[in-house]
């Protein structure tokens, strides 16, 4: 059996249905909680947490997020099209790290004609 999302293969009793979809854990919880960049709460508690631990630039993250971060800041601006094919994650992966990026204030997105880009905050 295999995702119908991302196409992981699947075991017996690993998959989960959505709305008729047959999926896996990681794309079942994307579906049904998806990461919000734009999340005022999250943002608050975010940057509340960092600050009381003394956290600023990459200190905290993960690997990925700072691989991420990294890419961005060499960039200066980027799509998240052209991030994917540096960083090698899945799409649903790449939007939920974004999110937390942006929730820590440490990534934000902008507008430049009809494209959107990723930039350092």
């Amino acid at each position: 059996m295999q995702c119908e999302r991302c196409q992981t293969l699947l075991e017996e009793g690993e998959s989960y249905d959505f709305h008729g979809q047959i999926l896996c854990e990681d794309c079942y919880i994307y579906l049904i909680n998806p990461p919000k960049a734009c999340d005022p709460a999250a943002v608050a508690g975010a940057v509340a947490t960092r600050k009381q631990l003394g956290q600023s630039g990459t200190a905290g993250l993960t690997e990925l997020q700072k691989h991420i971060y990294r890419a961005i800041e060499e960039r200066g601006k980027i799509t998240r099209e052209e991030l994917l094919t540096m960083v090698k994650v899945k799409p649903h992966e790449l939007e939920r790290q974004i999110a937390v990026l942006r929730h820590c204030e440490l990534i934000r997105a902008f507008k430049e004609g009809d494209k959107v880009y990723l930039t350092k905050w």
